[in-house]
C-alpha cells in the first residue's frame, strides 16, 4: 500500500537517506528542510513550525500516514535548542491531526546516544517546561563558553528523549493508535559530523568519546532503514521506545542497566 510520509531534514544526512527509501518503494514522501525541499522553512522559527503544518495539509490533502523528525543540528549555539527540540515537537504534535486520519499512524524522532551525556540541568529543566525563551538564553549562556556550548546538543536530545517516553503512551497518541518512538543514533557520517571525521585523529578521538565496538561509525541509510521500519506498518506495537542505533555505545556507557 502506496502511503504519505513527512520527512523533515530530507535534504541531507540521515533524512534525504530515509527519502531516498521511502521514494523506492513507492511511497509518496513530502520532503522538508531549510533548502531544497517540497516544504521549505526553519523550524527553528514559530513562523517555520506554523507554515510546515499549513504546507503539509495542503501537499497532504489532509491525511500522513507518518512523520519522520529528523531535522536537526549539532552546532554549540542556540539553534541547536530551537531545531532539536522545540521544532522537533512542533512538527509532531502539529501534525498528529493529519496522522490521526490514516489507517496505520506512525511517528519517529531522532533523538541521538548524546543523550546518555550529563545534561546541563538549567537548560534540561526548562525544555521539560516547555520554556522557550527561558532555553534559549540558557542555551546562549553555555555557548558563549567553549567549555560549556558542547553540553546543549546532548542536553537538547536527552530532553527530546524524555519528551517521547512521557507523551507516547498518552490518550492523544497511543489512544488514537499513533505508534510515537525514536532512534538514538552513534556516529553517522553526515555533513553534520564531517569536521569530526575528516582526520584520522579526529576519528580517534570521537571513538574515544563514543565507543561503536560493533562496526564502528556508519553511513545514514543504515539509520534511514530503521527509521522507516517504525514509521512502517508493520510497527503496530512499539510505543515510547527510545532505540539506540549506536555500534553498542549505550552498552558500553551503561552497562547492565536497562535505563
Amino acid at each position: 500500500m502506496v502511503r504519505t510520509y513527512v520527512v523533515t531534514g530530507a535534504a541531507s544526512g540521515i533524512g534525504q537517506a530515509s527519502r531516498q527509501l521511502l521514494t523506492e518503494a513507492g511511497h509518496q514522501v513530502i520532503g522538508v528542510d531549510i533548502r531544497q525541499s517540497d516544504v521549505t522553512v526553519d523550524l527553528g522559527t514559530p513562523a517555520g513550525r506554523a507554515e510546515l503544518v499549513d504546507r503539509v495539509w495542503d501537499l497532504s490533502g489532509g491525511t500522513v500516514d507518518a512523520v519522520l523528525a529528523v531535522a536537526g543540528l549539532a552546532t554549540p549555539t542556540i539553534a541547536t535548542v530551537a531545531v532539536n527540540y522545540f521544532g522537533t515537537i512542533a512538527t509532531l504534535e502539529g501534525l498528529r491531526p493529519l496522522l490521526a486520519s490514516s489507517n496505520a499512524p506512525r511517528a519517529v524522532a531522532v533523538s541521538s546516544m548524546a543523550a546518555l551525556f550529563p545534561p546541563d540541568e538549567p537548560l534540561l529543566e526548562r525544555l521539560i517546561a516547555a520554556d522557550e525563551m527561558g532555553a534559549l538564553e540558557r542555551a546562549s549562556e553555555l555557548a558563549a563558553d567553549p567549555q560549556t556550548g558542547g553540553l546543549i546538543y546532548g542536553t537538547a536530545k536527552r530532553a527530546l528523549s524524555r519528551w517521547i517516553r512521557r507523551t507516547a503512551p498518552t490518550p492523544k497518541w497511543a489512544g488514537a493508535s499513533i505508534a510515537l518512538n525514536a532512534i538514538a543514533p552513534g556516529v553517522v557520517r553526515t555533513p553534520m559530523t564531517a569536521d569530526l571525521t575528516a582526520t584520522e585523529e579526529g576519528r580517534r578521538q570521537l571513538a574515544e568519546v563514543v565507543p561503536m565496538p560493533l562496526n564502528g561509525f556508519f553511513e545514514p541509510r543504515d539509520a534511514a532503514e530503521l527509521l522507516v521500519w517504525l514509521a512502517s506498518e508493520a510497527n503496530a506495537h512499539l510505543c515510547g521506545q527510545v532505540i539506540y542505533i549506536d555500534g553498542g555505545s549505550d552498552a558500553v556507557i551503561r552497562g547492565e542497566s536497562v535505563w
